[in-house]
């Protein structure tokens, strides 16, 4: 199973990602849980300490790892680098382990106007393609609100494409967003999550606002969510509900046969 969450910045992707992680570990597979935002917060969501947590290298800021495996400095442009570089042994060597679940982070990469070509975007892409197409793991990667990460060949391997929601007209306008750039390059699956929903209406809002989507469930507003982060916990360990809604999301998404 590999999945990408996404959505707009502060709707609960990250939370989602966790308890996921989480989910799958508990059913006794092999979780690799991948943070591909920049602004990296899954390692706290899955109950790493700050200690534990400053330790762990984004592999973006590998300067020497990049420069091994490309043959070129990080920050360079130009000239000429390895463009497959091997990524293999990356996510064994650099994952930091809790509750059965293996954490990689892969960190920002600063760009220019019109992009970035550069080595440690290649180590990147090269990176996602073989965790995508080649490992066994139970894979979920925590992506910002783009697609950035994934290539065509890569995109369409992808088991499903999840995007976190909240009740807001935003956040549903970056859903559809994400939905047609998946489609651009050949997602088929690609999902709802409802996130910090209240009751009833708020469902129902999400619903009749992404009726050509397909729901695979809801996490309900929870302080206990607020109160993982501010205890740095994890929200599966803490909040039995919002674990019970993350098995049931997992239960739809496996007998689902697509969006």
């Amino acid at each position: 199973m590999k999945l990408a969450i996404t959505g707009k910045g502060g709707v609960g992707k990250t939370t989602l990602s966790s308890l996921l992680a989480r989910v799958y570990a508990q059913e006794g597979r092999t979780v690799l849980a991948i943070d591909a935002d920049p602004d990296a917060n899954l390692a706290s969501a899955l109950g790493f300490s700050p200690e534990e947590f400053s330790q762990i290298i984004p592999v973006s800021e590998m300067a020497e790892l990049i420069e091994e495996r490309t043959g070129a400095k990080p920050g360079t442009t130009g000239g000429f680098f390895k463009i497959n570089p091997r990524v293999d042994d990356i996510p064994d060597r650099f994952s930091a382990s809790r509750d059965g679940v293996k954490l990689l982070i892969m960190g920002g990469v600063k760009k220019g106007g019109g992009g970035c070509i550069c080595p440690e975007s290649v180590l990147l892409r090269s990176l996602v393609t073989h965790l995508i197409l080649y490992r066994k793991d139970v894979v979920i990667m925590d992506m910002e609100a783009g697609i950035e990460h994934l290539g065509r060949a890569t995109a369409q391997s992808v088991d499903a494409f999840i995007v976190v929601v909240e009740p807001g007209q935003r956040s549903f306008q970056t859903a559809r967003s994400i939905r047609t750039l998946a489609g651009e390059i050949g997602i088929e699956r690609c999902f709802v999550v409802g996130s910090k929903v209240r009751g009833e209406d708020d469902r129902k809002l999400i619903a009749d606002s992404l009726p050509d989507f397909t729901m695979l469930g809801f996490l309900s507003f929870s302080p206990l969510v607020q109160r993982a982060d501010m205890l740095g916990q994890s929200v599966y360990d803490i909040d039995p509900g919002a674990a019970q809604e993350a098995r049931e999301i997992v239960a739809r998404l496996e007998n689902t046969d697509g969006g």
